[in-house]
């Protein structure tokens, strides 16, 4: 098993020998796993893998049968909620859309665990939300109700909402489902931006193999419920990897603009053609 260490800076999330099962089926196996500060790291893995079950053990969401996951060196099941809510931000695959709210009283639902029992709106509130906003490009759409956005720009609105609960580490399921392609590499730029230009620590999981190797500083693979390897280096990523972890077959191809590797599936029947 690869926990996939990194010199880019000490991790503040850890997990530690993770398992988690629904009922009687256990889903993840003997999860270690580093996550260094201010780099994009990306789960990725075939249906099934347990990339959405580890997200949600390493953001409290599931309790673990087996196993710890730390923030800052302690047990995140210790930790007062609004501790951890002021550490590390979560966005789920599908967040609910209060009716007719607007742009900036979702976004200003990210200061939720600044507010004490007796403690008021205040400037520095304002102005958390005044930056989410302007980051993700969204000050002009402010006072638009968010179900009357564009599926990009309503999940640029909730990416707004996590960035003003301003955490150092943010988390995110599959932000790019059910979005087109425009859209999805709208949401991805972000993303990106948000490690790069903002110094957050983000873990993701995505679904679009191309996409995370675009923009992702590492990748981790999971495969039935298991780690199979961390990608530090994605320029090292090859055609036999991709095949194991997915079980199909690919051809590696570079990105004619990013120079990054890319796969394209081999058809069923083509794959001893050439």
């Amino acid at each position: 098993m690869t926990t996939g260490t990194t010199a880019a800076g000490e991790a503040i999330v850890e997990a530690h020998s993770l398992e988690a099962a629904y009922g009687a089926n256990t889903v993840l196996h003997d999860v270690s796993l580093l996550v260094p500060e201010r780099r994009l790291t990306v789960l990725a893995g075939p249906n099934g893998s347990g990339k959405s079950t580890l997200l949600s053990l390493l953001s409290r969401v599931l309790k673990p049968t087996r196993g710890t996951v730390l923030l800052d060196g302690k047990a995140m099941a210790a930790l007062p909620t609004r501790e951890v809510a002021k550490k590390l931000g979560l966005l789920p695959q599908a967040p609910l859309v209060p009716e007719s709210i607007s742009v900036y009283d979702l976004v200003s639902r990210g200061r939720y665990p600044h507010q004490g029992f007796l403690k008021q709106w205040s400037d520095a509130d304002e102005a958390a939300v005044d930056r989410a906003l302007a980051a993700t490009t969204l000050t002009a759409l402010a006072g638009r109700a968010v179900d009357s956005l564009s599926g990009g720009q309503r999940q640029r609105a909730f990416i707004a909402m996590t960035l003003a609960q301003e955490t150092p580490v943010i988390l995110l399921d599959e932000p790019t489902t059910f979005l087109d392609l425009r859209y999805q590499n709208e949401v991805m730029d972000l993303i990106g931006s948000l490690t790069h230009d903002h110094g957050r620590t983000v873990v993701t999981v995505l679904h679009d193999l191309n996409a995370a190797l675009q923009y992702a500083d590492r990748i981790v693979f999971l495969k039935a419920g298991r780690i199979h390897t961390v990608v530090e280096d994605l320029d090292t990523c090859t055609e036999s990897l991709i095949r194991d972890v997915f079980e199909t077959a690919v051809t590696r191809l570079t990105h004619p603009v990013t120079g990054k590797p890319a796969f394209l599936a081999v058809p069923s029947g083509k794959a001893g053609a050439s």
